[in-house]
């Protein structure tokens, strides 16, 4: 039964929120879903219910990304449904009604199951089961019955479009625009819809805010049945072609091509990274293995750890490094699930394993491509990667743009600019610290796959040479200064968590620290500031990429925090520059040197996290921060509030604790005790300072 209006206005927190949840009981369409709400009313379970409900999910700066689910706030067909609906009627107000359209719509290996549980397992769910070409296959046929021609992969069969590809594909049929099904590197419970221009990129203000309002004012959309439409030419099934010539494009970033002597485990992440970036290696002569955990095409990332397959986490390659060390590999890669992203480890002189960072990789691919180049360069970057990106460009007389937000957009727009003015010829590289890259200014998104091909080569180079990548990393450091850069995520969820964030900038905006970690901020700079680099607020969603803080501490310190765009979390950014130490420096400079701005980066750290969870009345110990950054706020605050004062109870009083330690953390997400096990060890080490034996019961009672 369900309750009345007034109940629900109640236990929902508003009539907005109880009048979206009453619509699904009383239009026909949303029929299937009530079985699953009226279990959700029965049970209680307002807080998913409030979250799902309380607005429909934000069209953002040309996408909807999130969870997957039922509700207005949720990624369903209706959601996807009405975005496409809105973005053709984007296209007819941009070209004209008249226009014969024309869209590429690609799509990744997601399939939703619910792995977090938020819905009873015993109810039908209509959503259960839809997969990333479920949802593409949709799109098309909402678009075929707008009389909008579709190119894409057959969904029944079993080729896959990355990202990069899709941009590639615009350009290449001349396409008014497309769509990518993909939730990139989210957790496989999340999905989207991320819409492309004719120029292959995506939208940048004052253009995204025009499809963005022209979309959120859609609640229905028309569609026909997609074999009638593959049947009348609206719907153009692709062949192998497209993807040979983006292969084509790629391959051609080979400058070195005698240097092939090296081994190269690649991960896919259970993504199509695989038929992408590994393909183009093994087509360039090396040796190439694929991580067979890892290998599958599963959009549930079973053999990813913690099901975060992302290259900017080290533990997602775990499982390659242990392929590699079997193989005596020389060379470990990896792509996110969609293949835009590129993350890897190399080689130490003493045959030990070192991660790279985005801004890393960054600098390594910069120093690679201008090494040796003639005639004038321009290199592009946004102000939250690494500075010393911009002094190894400068050292080699590149001009460099690097003021930009965050977002491959911004990239791709100065390569348009670029072309505008005839200058494309100049064009080296576009990077991202969060392990993007742009090389070619034929593919306007970010690209694992020329990458991979470019960072295989130098490797291959500094091995003939007797060196590695690591080796040739710290060179840059000893030349141009080492540079610590790291990044705090702070995971909110939820409705609430939504508020945080903005509280957080809201705050530290209104009352910015006046100084971090002992030192006094000598500049802030509010890039909303309309007197600042970036000028007026061109509109909603400009407003929104630029609300971003950024805080100095004299000349070799930097802050800058900001919302993510596509994830419930706030970025901080933190950077810390140290003096070169000169390649000719003794053994051991550069470790000292490392292990000082790593200390100060991390009081930085600290600082400007304490600062930010204070505007939102949250005190964590230090040893919250010790545990894996996908574990969020809230389960932060019920670790250390809840759980282990619990716990240390449970065991004091020798009752048992393994089942109800499991109960407690499952929430927390896959391989929970793995996630939060940096925070244990850290909370028992300051236990063990006080009691050793206290710190010994807790410490069986956790391994039991």
């Amino acid at each position: 039964m369900i309750p009345a209006r007034d109940v629900l206005i109640e236990k929902l927190g508003g009539e907005k929120t109880a009048d979206a949840l009453l619509r699904y009981f009383e239009v026909d369409e949303l029929e299937p879903y009530r079985p699953v709400l009226e279990r959700l009313i029965e049970d209680q379970r307002w807080d998913l219910l409030m979250d799902s409900f309380y607005q429909v999910m934000p069209f953002g700066t040309g996408s909807r990304r999130g969870a997957v689910g039922i509700g207005p706030n949720r990624f369903n067909p209706y959601s996807l449904g009405t975005s496409v609906q809105g973005h053709v009627d984007y296209l007819r107000d941009l070209f004209g009604d008249d226009a014969a359209l024309r869209v590429v719509v690609a799509f990744d290996v997601r399939q939703y199951q619910d792995l977090r549980e938020m819905y009873p397992a015993d109810v039908p769910n209509p959503v259960r089961g839809w997969s990333s070409k479920d949802f593409a296959r949709l799109a098309a046929e909402v678009y075929a019955a707008n009389g909008v021609e579709v190119h894409m992969y057959d969904p029944a069969g079993d080729a896959f479009m990355s990202t990069p590809e899709l941009s590639f594909a615009i350009r290449e049929l001349q396409a008014h625009g497309g769509l990518n099904v993909s939730a990139s590197h989210n957790h496989p419970d999340d999905n989207g819809g991320k819409f492309y221009n004719v120029h292959g990129g995506q939208e940048v203000p004052p253009h995204d805010e025009r499809m963005v309002s022209i979309v959120e004012k859609v609640e229905t959309y028309e569609a026909m049945p997609f074999a009638d439409a593959v049947a009348q030419g609206k719907v153009i099934l692709m062949g192998p072609e497209m993807h040979r010539a983006y292969l084509d494009l790629n391959l051609a970033f080979a400058r070195y091509p005698e240097q092939r002597d090296l081994r190269i485990v690649f991960s896919n992440l259970h993504g199509i990274g695989d038929l992408t970036a590994g393909e183009i290696l093994r087509e360039a002569g090396f040796d190439v293995h694929l991580v067979p955990s890892q290998a599958a095409h599963d959009g549930s990332f079973p053999g990813v750890p913690f099901r975060a397959p992302n290259p900017e986490y080290a533990s997602s390659l775990e499982p390659a490094t242990e392929l590699a060390d079997e193989l005596d590999a020389d060379l470990v890669l990896a792509c996110d699930p969609d293949a835009d992203r590129i993350g890897g480890l190399g080689r130490r002189a003493d045959g030990s394993w070192r991660f790279f960072t985005g801004n890393e990789l960054s600098c390594l691919v910069c120093d690679a491509l201008l090494d040796g180049r003639e005639g004038p360069a321009v290199v592009v970057t946004t102000e939250v990667t690494t500075g010393l990106f911009s002094r190894i460009a400068q050292s080699y007389g590149a001009t460099v743009v690097n003021h930009l937000l965050v977002g491959c957009k911004y990239i791709a727009e100065i390569v348009r600019g670029l072309e505008e003015e005839g200058r494309l010829d100049e064009f080296v590289m576009g990077t991202e610290e969060s392990h993007g890259f742009l090389l070619s200014p034929r593919i306007r998104d970010k690209c694992g796959g020329g990458v991979a091909l470019v960072l295989a080569e130098l490797a291959a180079v500094e091995k003939a040479n007797g060196s590695t990548l690591v080796d040739r990393l710290e060179r840059l450091y000893k030349r141009h200064g080492l540079v610590r850069n790291s990044q705090v995520p702070l995971v909110m969820q939820g409705a609430a968590g939504r508020k945080k964030i903005e509280t957080i900038q809201a705050t530290l905006r209104a009352n910015p620290p006046q100084e971090l970690a002992g030192s006094p901020v000598t500049a802030f700079f509010d890039r909303r500031d309309p007197e600042g680099v970036f000028g007026p607020i061109k509109s909603g969603t400009d407003a929104a990429s630029r609300d971003v803080l950024v805080f100095h501490i004299g000349e070799s310190e930097r802050v800058i925090i900001r919302p993510s765009g596509t994830e419930p979390k706030t970025k901080i950014y933190v950077e810390v520059i140290g003096d070169p130490v000169g390649e000719d420096a003794p053994d051991g400079a550069l470790e000292e040197a490392a292990a000082v701005v790593a200390a100060r980066s991390h009081e930085l750290e600290v600082s400007i996290t304490d600062a930010a969870l204070t505007a939102v009345g949250i005190s964590l110990p230090p040893y919250a921060f010790r545990m894996s950054p996908l574990v969020s706020i809230e389960h932060r605050v019920h670790f250390c509030e809840e759980f282990l004062p619990e716990f240390a109870r449970r065991v004091a009083g020798n009752e048992p604790c393994r089942e109800w330690i499991d109960e407690q953390l499952r929430p927390y997400g896959k391989d929970a005790r793995a996630l939060v096990q940096g925070s244990f060890d850290a909370f028992l080490a300051q236990v063990r300072a006080d009691s050793e034996e206290v710190a010994g019961m807790l410490s069986a009672a956790w391994n039991a």
